[in-house]
């Protein structure tokens, strides 16, 4: 990796230069450079699981998740379909360009401010399929039921699932329901499927990142973790902020009508922006470098966090994505997201460069920089 042209010494761990410089003189490796060398011989090892049983960590989005899906699930299953471990399949049936995914939904509580389990698994699923640039056209809705659960509160789910797939213009075509014993379940999980087909040219993916690229979040991060996490009044925090949930399908046709060389989207759900972030560096072998002060985090998002001792980056959304696309097409990107409700706070948080290969940075608001790396262990309930 080449240095750049002010000594390591001088800079923070993980500082980028905007540009290429000579290669150290010195034949002995920077403090940033060893770092570097540890984090890439760790990811060539082959995944596995170390534990001996399933723990709440595997079910965070980070990397507890990643190395399950890993060593368990791909292992098992794997073709050339399921090996890019995208957040849908992209399949060719009939001449015809179709789009799967799969998505389960366990939050607790069931309704909190700005939605419910319902809307989220609507909107959760079509927003799986909006990202691979998809039309959402059907879903099916399996549920897993408790005994003693309250048909009241059955019918209220029920009701905003219709109302938010109505909203997205998506249909519900199958089901299927399954009651367990009292205690076996926490009132009502729900596993939702879409279908959507692709009509565009673009073929996004984690893997098309490339060096001079510019990294974009469509709005404020963290609403929906924080606001789950306070409704369950156990932290005895008081704030306005609701859930983000929303079907993002308007606002990626935006995106991809201004911006048509769009890399990939994923929209910022278990492990936030951040396990986003280092999974796009990963596929594509590039750095991504975040400035700090221009990620987007509403001011009541930003207290709870700091309260909680919880970084906004980590926590999840239900109605944002992080997209790359190419630099001169971002600030058009930009325009055209704020254009829309759902995107009225949309910003260009960083950029993409050839190296450290496969790392995050994020340059800090107090001029330092620092590795952000993907989200470790379960440091956040359960909030989706």
């Amino acid at each position: 990796m080449n240095g750049p042209h002010t000594p390591a010494a001088e800079r923070g761990v993980g500082e980028v230069p905007d540009g290429p410089g000579d290669a150290p003189t010195s034949p002995a490796p920077s403090a940033e450079q060893a770092v570097l060398e540890r984090i890439e011989r760790a990811r060539r090892r082959k995944p596995r699981v170390a534990e001996e049983r399933i723990t709440l960590s595997h079910g965070s989005g980070g990397k507890a998740t990643h190395n399950l899906v890993e060593a368990l699930f791909l292992e098992a299953f794997r073709n050339p379909l399921l090996e890019p471990l995208e957040d849908q399949a992209l399949l060719h049936l009939d001449g015809e360009h179709v789009a799967f995914t799969t998505d389960s939904f366990v939050v607790s509580p069931l309704f909190f401010p700005g939605g419910d389990i319902g809307e989220l698994a609507v909107n959760g699923t079509v927003n799986d399929l909006a990202v691979s640039g998809a039309r959402p056209l059907y879903l099916s809705a399996g549920f897993i039921l408790e005994e003693g659960f309250p048909v009241q509160d059955l019918r209220r789910v029920i009701n905003s699932m219709a109302s938010a797939a109505q909203h997205a213009g998506v249909k519900v075509v199958t089901g299927d329901t399954k009651v367990v014993q009292r205690g076996k379940a926490d009132g009502c999980y729900i596993n939702t499927s879409g279908i959507g087909v692709l009509e565009r040219p673009e073929r996004l993916s984690a893997s098309a990142a490339r060096e001079g690229d510019a990294v974009i979040v469509s709005g404020p991060i963290g609403d929906h973790g924080v606001t789950v996490m306070l409704a369950r009044g156990e932290l005895d925090i008081e704030s306005d902020v609701r859930s983000d949930t929303a079907a993002l399908t308007p606002l990626v046709e935006l995106l991809l009508d201004a911006a048509p060389g769009t890399r990939c989207i994923r929209d910022a759900t278990r492990g936030g922006v951040a396990t986003i972030c280092n999974e796009f560096a990963q596929a594509s072998e590039v750095a991504l470098v975040l400035d700090e002060h221009r990620v987007p985090v509403r001011a009541e998002v930003r207290g709870a966090s700091e309260i909680l001792g919880i970084d906004p980056l980590y926590v999840a959304c239900e109605g944002r994505f992080v997209a790359v696309v190419p630099g001169d097409q971002a600030r058009p990107a930009v325009d055209a997201l704020r254009s829309h409700p759902l995107g009225e706070g949309a910003e260009i948080v960083g950029r993409v460069l050839s190296e450290p290969r496969g790392v995050v940075l994020l340059n800090t608001e107090f001029g330092g920089s620092r590795i952000v790396d993907m989200l470790v262990g379960d440091p956040l309930p359960r909030i989706c």
